[in-house]
């Protein structure tokens, strides 16, 4: 384990400065520096409220603190699970079988590996997905992935949901849109590259619910080792500690930490953007654990807050491209891909191997490959 800190990223300067600014144009190449090594960054907007961020944590928490029968109402696995809830043990993660990203666990000094996912099937968290999408003017070819939301069955959450979940969707959405901006400039692309890729895609905001009364035991896995499927995963502050990440040059395990205090956003790559970038940008690979850290959080909950659930919720918001867009890699970006692995020798022990092919394909298809992955889609 390291204690490497993540690259901070100012979107003030870049909401602040004209594109002729070098302060700008140095921020965008930091930020596309930071993909590119870490898979990850966090991200400081002014414009984003801690208040807001709690106010949708403490929603979270009285939603998913509901019995399961209540719970159930909102599922729709006949959409793939793609709106409304997900329950506990039904995900799971892609590499306990997948053999590639067993081989990358298996390049790691055992130091560094992440806990044992082989041995652990499905996920014991819960999901729920809000949709933050604009409607495409056209007929999607993948109406699946983009039915509208589901509002929770429970009268007393319904005054309050929408509300809430709009407000802080739009926050991570638009922190993440204008830094999909920033990675464009830095990348040396026309910066609304990724912006107009993903105008109408299925963005989700996702809180992810891990019951620590249940599963609260220092070494549980939350979510196994993955990567996300999407273009560019945005988080906000936890409550509780345990997401660990691995940056592709370093072979290390990090945990995840926000500075102290601050509007501070955790941003991480996905498979859309590695496809798109040829493999030049990976997508990071990730865990939720149960460590020390989490449960002095939780006994920290208990003495300040002793009458609300102990439910870990991330704050999460997937930021999709659009499922009718052609993915195929940018021609320029998979060249400098192909240089870094040509040096691969000298990179660390998270990287993938050099023969990873990305095919034209339309990003539903996409999608819908990895929601197979995960059991997610029949």
């Amino acid at each position: 384990m390291t204690d490497v800190v993540l690259p901070i990223i100012d979107l003030d300067v870049f909401l602040a400065q004209d594109p002729d600014k070098l302060a700008l144009l140095q921020e965008c190449q930091k930020a596309a520096d930071a993909l590119i090594t870490y898979g990850a960054l966090l991200l400081h907007d002014s414009r984003v409220s801690e208040e807001d961020n709690d106010v949708f944590l403490d929603l979270m928490e009285d939603y998913f603190a509901q019995p399961e029968a209540e719970l159930r109402k909102d599922e729709r696995p006949e959409l793939s699970y793609q709106i409304g809830v997900t329950l506990e043990n039904t995900e799971k993660p892609k590499c306990a079988v997948h053999e590639p990203c067993l081989n990358i666990i298996a390049r790691l000094d055992p130091s560094e590996r992440p806990l044992d996912i082989t041995q652990h099937s499905p996920d014991p968290k819960c999901r729920f997905f809000w949709k933050m999408s604009e409607k495409p003017p056209y007929e999607t070819q993948f109406p699946g992935l983009n039915a509208p939301n589901v509002l929770p069955q429970a009268a007393e959450l319904q005054e309050r949901w929408t509300p809430i979940m709009q407000k802080w969707g739009q926050s991570m959405k638009n922190a993440v849109s204008d830094l999909a901006e920033m990675a464009a400039i830095g990348l040396g692309l026309p910066r609304d590259t990724f912006r107009n890729a993903g105008r109408y895609g299925p963005h989700i905001l996702a809180p992810t619910a891990s019951d620590l009364v249940k599963y609260g035991k220092k070494d549980n896995i939350l979510a196994g080792f993955h990567t996300d499927l999407n273009f560019l995963t945005i988080h906000g502050r936890s409550r509780y500690p345990g997401l660990n990440i691995w940056a592709r040059n370093t072979g290390k395990r990090i945990p995840v930490k926000f500075p102290a205090t601050g509007r501070y956003l955790l941003v991480q790559a996905g498979k859309q953007l590695e496809h798109l970038s040829g493999g030049l940008i990976k997508a990071g690979y990730h865990e939720v654990v149960v460590n020390d850290a989490t449960l002095q959080a939780v006994e920290r909950r208990k003495a300040q807050a002793p009458e609300r659930p102990l439910i870990r919720i991330s704050s999460t918001f997937f930021w999709h491209l659009s499922s009718d867009y052609d993915l195929a890699p940018i021609p320029a970006l998979q060249e400098r891909a192909q240089q870094i692995r040509a040096d691969a020798a000298n990179l660390g022990k998270i990287d993938e191997d050099a023969d990873a092919t990305y095919e034209p394909m339309k990003v539903g298809q996409q999608v819908q490959n990895e929601l197979r992955h995960i059991a997610l889609m029949a």
